[in-house]
């Protein structure tokens, strides 16, 4: 069943239930490593974008956006925005990441004040793309 199916704009799921839904252990190592490197908690939004409509989890720090997760079965999107502060540095490192990252990046056009990566988060390589571009994005203390 779909996810925005399975839970209804007044019906959020618990953490525990996005995490048995996605079911697999890249959710976990990666909302462990936001919560343990920031000392941020994740917050559930709803949203009704065509796009990836239902219940996704957000992180946040010092009120700039980290990283937007959305919950699939199977698997999850990572959204995480490069701006123009931080398009020196991931170019830099690039060649570094997985090739699905690189050329997920390169595909990816500039608008709205940055590149928009919706990252489907499959396998471990592309797990450590997603936390190295958020370090990049809000660097750790």
């Amino acid at each position: 069943m779909q996810w925005n199916v399975l839970y209804a704009p007044d019906n959020p799921p618990s953490l525990e239930e996005i995490g048995n839904y996605v079911n697999t252990e890249l959710w976990q190592k990666l909302n462990s490593s936001l919560q343990n490197t920031y000392q941020i908690q994740p917050k559930l939004s709803y949203s009704r974008c065509s796009m990836q409509p239902g219940w996704n989890v957000k992180y946040q720090k010092s009120s700039k956006s980290l990283c937007t997760l959305y919950p699939l079965a199977g698997y999850f999107i990572a959204l995480v925005v490069i701006g123009n502060k931080e398009s020196e540095e991931t170019e830099f490192m690039l060649p570094s990441y997985s090739e699905y990252t690189q050329d997920l990046y390169q595909n990816t056009a500039f608008s709205a004040g940055g590149r928009w990566l919706m990252i489907n988060v499959t396998e471990p390589a592309i797990l450590d793309d997603v936390i190295n571009l958020i370090r990049i994005r809000v660097k750790p203390k």
